[in-house]
């Protein structure tokens, strides 16, 4: 462990400058890494003052790995589902300003005691108040501590409370005041609803209720401004004439205007008056006197100088209702009764009620619009009821904030440390006690894997996870419909039997079975042992592979010579047909098969020869290596180096190179450092399987590998070669010492 002073990033967000007195760290070194090491509350206060550089990681995600979301929720203030050191360093800071001391926050538990609280600052002060009116709306009036547990379920208590602090409020937060319960209704069928925030029931907030009061305002002012006697002459049938009036208003000036023209010539009676062919085209719809096409025509037939029937069969069928209004709603109550109108009663009738009409003109165009006067007055009655009813629910909303806030620091009190040791450093991997990016352990291929991390996308994470220098199986899991894929470092074994559609067991972080299968596999070495036999193996496969393909080709040479045979058979009853052909057509002479009384001398030949130079290659190199006396297991251990050495090397530089960083940075993690697996962390995260200290094997295995013949015959010529070695050196002979046997094995040799 070591004691440094990190400098300040300068101009970084979410720093400040150190005070007076530089902070001193403490570090401590693993995966070689300096990793900072958080001895009390003050390391916490001072988060900022440490150099970024310094940190393991600079961002992971808000999903995916072992950690409340809720909290990083919380913490995650920009809510991009990323989490990085400004937001770190601000939940840090924001946790100590509440706090007499930052030592609780390394306490963890999710549970604070309301003395802990800093109540000589105003944070500190509301979180105590606040905390103090929960305990007692818990009935938990004599004690002083606040749980997690106690505000976990606010939402539900939250809705049952009158007012809730969303500044919504329904027709039950009216209670007893029906004509307010009438009112929300009504704004609400009139300007939509929003849902509760607790409650998720309808309800109005102040948006819509002062939109509503408007409208209502606007309309009664509207009323008000027709108390005047000259808009209303029939006082309250002035509506109704003026309304009848705007009715025909349109197709009245066209008849009189229809009858100026006829006036002024006569020729023009016949133009200005319906033609046969629009008569015609009439015939073309289901008739009725309503149609479209008849409710085009004049009000009546035009003549100069003619009133306007006001019923009659000389009227237009598709006006008579209309005109029937109008005649008792206007022209009775003010010219009187009459069947005609002429066009100077017309405009006189106009000039009367047009004050009204032009105030009708003016009416609010809302959804108002249609209430009566007395129902306007209804509403308005109850405006500063409804509004202060909102401002009381509004209120609560401080205590929302404070509750949230409570949340906040009781959640942070509990997690951040956790959050610290997988952020700042990574104590909680390199000490073994789960880190959040571990997603559990894959049992497989006689181990258990526990650096297993959880993967969204297996291609795109495989592309730079593979820079990790380590032996990675991709895993899809499945439990209860439910899916879910993984990546598992296998660090400690052998990877012979590993590939791909290999069936294991998953536990997740919550101790629950998935089965795995394996997908994908990214082959890496995991010891310079297994480096050591790969070459071997690698052979011995080759071998088998050679095998089999030369076995597979003479069984189908085989079952080729047998069909042919067969066939000769099947056919050697059919002597006519045979002759007939060989008549008819002579045979080709075929190829002699090697058989065993034809046999080519010439062949036979050039195997002698072939096999005499190899007999003779391997004598040669049998007798140089006998020559070499004493040095001979200096040579042998030498073709081993040459065979396994250049994989041995391979092994040493990749495992050497063996990297958490990738694997997490393929994850959505931003690893600062190289953080390394070294072959004794690995042979940790990956653990054989073991017979248990203590343990006895009671028998023998009935079935188990027995070598037989070919292996005595291969441990005899082993034991043979070395006794002729032996001999021929004079190492047997027990009366010479070392150096005189070999000073006699100097004098026997020619020329010496």
């Amino acid at each position: 462990m070591t004691t440094a002073t990190a400098p300040v990033p300068a101009g970084l967000p979410g720093t400040h400058t150190p005070g007076p007195t530089p902070h001193r760290w403490q570090f401590i070194r693993a995966g070689g890494v300096d990793q900072m090491v958080f001895r009390n509350g003050e390391d916490i206060a001072r988060i900022a003052e440490l150099d970024q550089k310094l940190w393991v990681a600079l961002a992971c995600p808000t999903r995916g790995i072992d950690f409340d979301a809720r909290t990083l929720d919380l913490i995650d203030t920009d809510g991009d589902g990323r989490v990085r050191p400004p937001e770190v360093i601000a939940a840090c800071q924001w946790a100590c300003e509440r706090l007499r001391s930052a030592d609780v926050l390394l306490a963890g538990g999710g549970t604070l005691s309301l003395d802990d609280l800093d109540d000589t600052r105003a944070p500190g002060a509301d979180l105590a108040k606040e905390g103090r009116r929960i305990l007692d709306l818990l009935g938990k009036q004599d004690t002083h501590t606040l749980t997690l547990a106690d505000i976990a379920d606010r939402g539900e208590w939250l809705a049952a409370m009158r007012f809730n602090g969303d500044g919504v409020v329904t027709p039950a937060t009216a209670g007893t005041d029906d004509a307010l319960r009438a009112t929300i209704e009504d704004a609400m069928r009139t300007h939509g609803s929003t849902p509760d925030r607790h409650e998720q029931t309808p309800g109005l907030d102040r948006a819509r209720a002062e939109a509503f009061m408007a409208e209502a305002q606007a309309v009664r002012d509207w009323h008000a401004q027709g108390n005047a006697e000259a808009l209303l002459p029939l006082g309250a049938r002035t509506l109704a004439a003026a309304e009848a009036l705007r009715a025909v208003t349109a197709k009245v000036d066209d008849f009189f205007a229809r009858c100026r023209v006829a006036a002024y010539d006569v020729q023009a009676v016949a133009a200005l008056n319906p033609s046969p062919e629009a008569y015609d085209a009439l015939t073309g719809h289901t008739f009725d006197a309503s149609v479209q096409p008849v409710a085009e025509l004049p009000l009546a037939p035009v003549t100069p100088h003619r009133s306007l029937p006001l019923g009659g069969a000389s009227l237009n069928p598709a006006w008579a209702e209309a005109m029937a209004a109008f005649a008792r709603d206007a022209v009775a109550p003010l010219l009187g009764e009459r069947d005609t109108l002429e066009e100077a009663q017309w405009q006189a009738l106009r000039e009367r009620l047009a004050p009204c009409d032009a105030w009708i003109a003016a009416r609010p165009d809302n959804a108002l619009a249609g209430l009566p006067r007395e129902r306007l007055d209804a509403l308005l009655a109850t405006r500063d009821a409804l509004f202060a009813l909102i401002a009381e629910d509004e209120a609560a909303e401080h205590h929302n904030r404070l509750l949230t806030d409570l949340e906040k620091l009781l959640r942070l009190q509990r997690d951040l440390r956790v959050l610290l040791h997988n952020f700042v450093s990574f104590k909680a991997f390199y000490r073994r006690e789960g880190a959040i990016f571990q997603a559990g352990t894959l049992y497989l291929d006689g181990r258990s894997c526990e650096l297993t991390v959880q993967v969204q996308d297996t291609a795109r994470h495989a592309a730079l996870a593979g820079l990790a220098k380590t032996c990675l199986a991709y895993c899809d899991c499945t439990r209860q419909g439910e899916k879910m894929s993984i990546v598992a470092a296998f660090t400690a074994g052998d990877v012979d039997f590993l590939f791909a559609g290999r069936n294991g067991v998953f536990y997740d972080r919550q101790g629950r079975d998935w089965d795995a299968t394996v997908t994908k596999l990214i082959e890496n070495p995991t010891s310079v042992a297994q480096a050591f036999f790969a070459p071997y193996k690698k052979f011995v496969r080759l071998i088998e592979e050679q095998v089999a393909k030369h076995a597979a080709a003479s069984e189908a040479g085989s079952q080729s010579a047998l069909q042919t045979l067969a066939g000769r058979v099947a056919t050697a009853d059919q002597p006519t047909d045979a002759a007939a052909s060989s008549t008819k057509t002579p045979a080709k002479p075929g190829p002699i098969l090697p058989t065993a009384s034809r046999i080519d001398v010439g062949t036979v030949a050039a195997i002698g020869v072939a096999l005499g130079s190899i007999s003779a290659v391997l004598v040669g190199i049998f007798g140089k290596f006998v020559d070499l006396g004493q040095w001979i297991p200096v040579a042998l251990v030498g073709i081993v180096i040459a065979i396994s050495g250049p994989s041995m090397l391979i092994a040493w530089l990749k495992l050497r190179q063996r990297s958490l960083g990738p694997i997490l940075d393929a994850s959505g993690w931003a690893i600062n450092g190289r953080m390394k697996v070294n072959v004794r962390l690995g042979g940790m995260l990956s653990q054989t399987a073991r017979v248990p200290p203590g343990a006895q094997r009671i028998a023998p295995d009935p079935y188990r590998q027995r070598h037989g013949l070919a292996g005595a015959l291969a441990v005899t010529c082993v034991v043979g070669a070395v006794l002729l070695l032996a001999w021929r050196m004079d190492w047997l002979d027990p009366r010479l010492p070392p150096r005189l046997q070999h000073d006699r094995a100097t004098a026997t040799t020619p020329g010496a």
